[in-house]
């Protein structure tokens, strides 16, 4: 089941990659967690939420190697039972105090942290789904497959949406769609997810480009959405604005790090979570944020050639699922602070700070290498 034997076939041009991303995630956190009463010294570069951030990292990276020597293939024998306790916990958040107004989170005892469960249940759903599609694949066109992938992705779809977390939710359908294409479903569907999908862009799109006002659709979309839900596709809010600010105050080489002024004065919210992306850029400007994109293009470019040499249909559903879920949590994330998508609360994978998603994102990683280490295995 698990094999050191493994660990020398992994494709170790992604290690320096995770790692860079790490010390970007460092640098960022340690620039905007210093307390402003505290005398400043060079010593002060590891804060208190530098030193967690760099526990979880640890632990990640025994995740990562663990999952990376871990047939993945047994996988299959555990996936019913992940996907049960998948959904408790996500039933569970709705019987727990609420933490910032909304159920997404369980508050850990004796540790000071808390634990989100939507995070690992993106991952999980990609296991499943990945395990399904390989078992149907000879009914593949039958519409009953169509729906029971409907309810796997549906139910667990439903339930964190109702958190409130839209941002996380969505994550799960192009995710889904990619590897609906991958598990050959009737081509009607798969055209009718992506018009779908395409559609509902056009119109984030029209909205955020300011071809149509925001306002002119509230009487339309409040019917659907909620109120707040809706308030987040305006181009025009303070967090939009100060993201976009953010960046430009970096220009080419940035201000120079903990030497940024608008972000350093408290002016960006979440500069070390959701809004790492322009905190970053402030400090080190186009060519940081150049340098950053790259290590994420070079993480997705290995990942889809773990795809590219699975050597089985599992391996290959798996693979595309981890793929496009690492890719969507880039793109949304920095689509959003670069004012073309709304601000919904997705992680900058592995420079965001948050244990939650460090661990599912390493875990995600570690499954991708455990599929490439096995690729000759017949």
């Amino acid at each position: 089941m698990w094999s050191a034997r493994y660990l020398t076939r992994l494709d170790f041009r992604v290690i320096p990659v995770i790692l860079g991303l790490m010390i970007i995630s460092l640098l960022t956190i340690s620039a905007y967690t210093l307390d402003p009463a505290a005398d400043h010294t060079e010593e002060v570069f590891l804060t208190p939420i530098v030193r967690t951030q760099i526990q979880w990292f640890v632990l990640g990276l025994a995740v990562y190697f663990f999952f990376a020597g871990f047939d993945y293939n047994k996988l299959r024998e555990w996936t019913w039972i992940l996907y049960a306790l998948m959904l408790i916990s996500l039933i569970g958040l709705f019987f727990t105090d609420s933490i910032q107004r909304v159920h997404r989170w369980y508050r850990i005892p004796f540790i000071n942290a808390s634990f989100q469960p939507s995070e690992q249940a993106k991952f999980i759903v990609v296991i499943t789904l990945s395990w399904f599609l390989e078992r149907r694949r000879s009914l593949a066109n039958a519409w009953s497959t169509v729906f029971y992938a409907g309810l796997i992705v549906g139910i667990p779809f439903i339930l964190i949406l109702k958190q409130p977390d839209l941002g996380t939710a969505l994550v799960l359908f192009p995710v889904s769609l990619v590897m609906c294409y991958f598990g050959d479903l009737r081509p009607s569907v798969i055209k009718f997810m992506t018009i779908s999908g395409g559609a509902i862009l056009i119109i984030v799109a029209i909205i955020f480009l300011g071809i149509l006002p925001h306002e002119v659709l509230r009487p339309y979309a409040t019917k659907v959405l909620k109120e707040y839900q809706f308030d987040r596709l305006d181009p025009a809010t303070h967090h939009q604005k100060a993201a976009a600010t953010a960046i430009a105050l970096g220009g080419i080489t940035g201000t120079g790090w903990r030497k940024s002024e608008f972000t350093g004065r408290g002016w960006l919210p979440a500069p070390y979570t959701d809004s790492v992306f322009p905190a970053f850029g402030e400090e080190f400007g186009l060519l940081g944020l150049l340098l950053l994109i790259v290590l994420y293009y070079a993480l997705i470019y290995f990942s889809f050639q773990v795809t590219a040499v699975a050597k089985d249909p599992f391996g290959r559903l798996l693979s595309a699922g981890v793929t496009v879920y690492l890719a969507m949590h880039i793109l949304v994330n920095i689509g959003m602070m670069c004012g073309f998508l709304p601000i919904t609360g997705v992680p900058l994978i592995l420079v965001t700070y948050g244990g939650s998603s460090v661990l599912s994102t390493m875990m995600a990683l570690g499954i991708l290498q455990s599929v490439y280490s096995r690729r000759f295995m017949f």
